[in-house]
């Protein structure tokens, strides 16, 4: 079944220029694959987007489009007189070559942030006639941002100083989205080196290196906590409170739990776009007092004798 290019943009089939492009930008932000690494259907949603806003957002094209449906092309669509606006090329091009940052909402100094901006890192920078791009390109500059792992798993804004190619420095804040895993890659648009003289900036790229945590280890989208516990509350049972990434939570350590008991707690790991948080692994660490008076090492003794355990018996090389 052919698909209605205005139910895929959400919007009516008397819309504004205006009201598609706010349509599709919106849309954008939603299904770009790099905003959802986890989803392997958002790839082929973002190119049904971009599909209808190449044919919608050209006039041309809408008007065949309103008058033959699907099959408008066969009539002409693509060599009627003018130019067509915003050429894809061919399906869900530049995808490698999206400023992040302006669809996550975030101002990277002097690039204008126009939506005709935007829509030209999509098709890779090529004219309005799918002509090559005017100007030569500058080099790419790359770098690592170090983040601590509540700032990855939430999001949140660095700074990063950059160093020009022309020996001047400059402070770029760079949004950082939530949930992003160690050695992903940021591309900021036009925030790279000028070749020469009025040339197109390449890119910054951007690798994120997530911070080691005292407590907290990432697994995917697990997270592991080592949680201290005392010998009452570990050989007794317990109810005891351990922060998440969603907030404190309580924990009920059962009877008789030993070190390196692992707790899992559904749900309570990273939160992750469209999909089902990851699970949080709770590992008790028994911790003993640092001294101990002949009388409880006494009581230590009594209770390893009515007790007996071989712990090491499955221990073996």
């Amino acid at each position: 079944m052919a698909e209605d290019y205005y139910k895929v943009l959400g919007i009516n089939r008397n819309a504004s220029e205006a009201e598609i492009q706010k349509a599709y930008r919106n849309l954008a932000r939603r299904y770009h694959p790099d905003l959802n690494p986890d989803d392997k259907n958002a790839k082929g949603r973002f190119q049904t987007v971009q599909r209808a806003f190449d044919v919608l957002s050209d006039p041309n094209k809408r008007e065949l489009y309103d008058r033959y449906g699907s099959s408008f092309e066969s009539m002409g669509a693509g060599s009627q007189g003018g130019a067509t606006r915003y050429g894809t090329g061919r399906p869900g091009a530049g995808f490698e070559e999206i400023d992040l940052g302006e669809l996550l909402g975030g101002r990277f100094g002097d690039t204008g942030g126009g939506f005709a901006d935007l829509f030209k890192q999509f098709t890779g920078g090529r004219g309005a006639a799918g002509g090559p791009r005017a100007a030569q390109r500058g080099a790419d500059l790359e770098h690592e941002v170090w983040v601590p792992l509540k700032e990855a798993i939430e999001g949140g804004d660095v700074n990063l100083r950059i160093e020009r190619a022309n020996g001047k420095t400059e402070t770029i804040t760079v949004k950082i989205p939530a949930g992003i895993e160690d050695g992903k890659k940021i591309r900021l648009r036009g925030q790279g080196d000028k070749s020469r003289r009025n040339s197109q900036p390449g890119d910054l790229l951007i690798t994120v290196r997530l911070e080691s945590h005292s407590c907290f280890e990432r697994r995917g989208n697990h997270l592991e906590v080592r949680v201290p516990v005392t010998l009452a509350e570990a050989a007794l049972g317990s109810t005891i409170d351990v922060p998440t990434p969603q907030g404190f939570i309580s924990l009920k350590v059962p009877a008789g739990s030993s070190g390196g008991t692992r707790l899992r707690v559904k749900g309570h790991g990273i939160p992750v776009k469209s999909e089902q948080a990851g699970d949080l692994f709770a590992i008790l660490q028994i911790v003993l007092p640092t001294t101990l008076s002949q009388e409880d090492q006494a009581l230590i003794e009594q209770l390893n004798e009515r007790h007996p355990l071989d712990p090491r018996a499955d221990l073996k090389w």
